[in-house]
């Protein structure tokens, strides 16, 4: 049977300004679900709370929540408390699961407004619910714990799944470093010959560069196969630099990409490009040096450092800032299998141990110092063929993943809908 809600509930503004919360010792129920505290209390009851003003604003009508409260509790003066007149007649849980699950066609298609969108409470009073039986209202309760609970346990389940996808994206890496991802072949030649036509042509170029620190027995973490090496970052780099403070000057609304930490991912190499800064680059030596090329690997150098971002081939013109590095690596040397380096906990554990200061930061010097186990170069080739082919199966794991959350709230929100029907 259909009932309108004033015909079977009180209906009640909120008396209490949100800001006005004293931290006294009763809930003031306000928008969000966290709860303020007041030394007053305006009800003793229990009752379904409904927001009389849209959650989003600027001419939106829309509501995220409705809560549900008992015992005595003050209210915040843009909601409204819906209690039942008759708990024989009307239980207050199920009202609040009634128009919890049914507010986007019950409540809020009632809203109003061009800027300030709200709810008028003699509207709400109009509003016609499903009323069962006690009984019936009962089970119904029961049905939405069971179902809660079930969703709980299967989320677990399915956090537990996804972290141990980010275990197995973490163990490829691993394996990876260390050479144990693909075969050694003998005709791939070995990683010291690499390294020595690296030092060759750095020799040929006549550039000055400060010598690199010697690998200490201490610093190796893991054994290598015998045709790989250990080196420094620097040992493979053409040029290993960051942008400089002045850049902000030359910030327009078009022209060339400007490249800051937010564009750069944590987990992954890709560049976010949701939000970019445009800048018209100066004619100087600054604006040539830190102009990005195509392989060049970006990394944050301060607050959140070792994050990471790859420039990919006909990106177009582009600059980083002064908390960016930049890591261009020798042609010799297969970039995605450094990329890959920096996302092994191997390479970030040593981004982490050597921050200093107040803020992390990390010098350019540290990552010229960076310990990088080498391969020779078409084993990085295989490596990397390797590891995307199994990112890309972690990929659709994590993804069945999400859709399995999604399908399992559809299944529960479906089955409560089709009990309150």
């Amino acid at each position: 049977m259909k009932h309108q809600l004033k015909d079977i509930c009180s209906i009640t503004k909120g008396a209490i300004g949100i800001m006005k919360a004293d931290g006294g010792k009763y809930p003031l129920v306000a928008l969000s679900d966290e709860r303020r505290n007041h030394s007053e209390f305006q009800f003793d009851a229990k009752a379904v709370i409904v927001p009389l003003i849209s959650s989003t604003g600027h001419g939106h009508a829309s509501m995220k929540r409705v809560h549900y409260q008992e015992g005595k509790f003050a209210l915040g003066n843009i909601l409204c408390a819906v209690v039942p007149n008759d708990e024989k007649q009307l239980n207050a849980k199920y009202l609040h699961l009634y128009l919890q699950q049914f507010k986007e066609t019950l409540l809020v298609p009632l809203m109003k407004g061009a800027a300030n969108v709200s709810l008028p409470m003699n509207k709400l009073g109009d509003v016609e619910i499903e009323v069962p039986s006690l009984e019936r209202q009962l089970e119904i309760i029961v049905l939405e714990d069971e179902a809660a609970e079930y969703k709980n346990e299967l989320q677990e389940r399915l956090m537990l799944q996804d972290g141990d996808v980010t275990k197995l994206r973490q163990a490829i890496l691993r394996e990876a470093m260390q050479g144990k991802l693909v075969k050694q072949e003998k005709k791939d030649g070995n990683a010291k010959e690499l390294l020595e036509k690296i030092k060759v042509e750095k020799a040929k170029s006549n550039k000055k560069e400060k010598p690199l620190p010697e690998i200490k027995e201490e610093e190796i973490p893991f054994d290598i196969a015998e045709n790989w090496s250990w080196c420094r970052l620097g040992h493979i780099s053409k040029l290993i630099t960051s942008g400089s403070r002045d850049w902000a000057k030359y910030y327009s609304t078009d022209g060339a990409i400007f490249l800051r930490m937010g564009n750069l991912s944590r987990d992954n190499f890709n560049l976010r490009l949701h939000n970019i800064q445009n800048v018209k680059p100066p004619k100087s030596s600054e604006g040539k040096r830190t102009r990005l090329e195509e392989g060049d690997i970006l990394v944050s150098v301060t607050g959140e450092v070792g994050n990471l971002g790859l420039i990919p081939k006909d990106f177009g013109e582009a600059y980083i800032n002064q908390h960016t590095a930049l890591v261009r690596l020798n042609s010799l040397i297969e970039t995605k299998f450094i990329g890959y380096s920096f996302l092994s906990e191997f390479l970030k554990q040593q981004f982490t141990a050597p921050q200093r200061g107040m803020k992390n930061s990390f010098r350019l010097s540290d990552i010229d110092n960076l310990l990088i186990s080498l391969p020779p170069l078409p084993e990085q080739n295989r490596i990397v063929k390797k590891i995307e082919q199994l990112m890309q199966l972690c990929d659709e794991l994590q993804y069945s993943i999400q859709q399995s959350k999604i399908e399992n709230e559809k299944l529960l929100q479906g089955a409560l809908r089709d009990a309150l029907k």
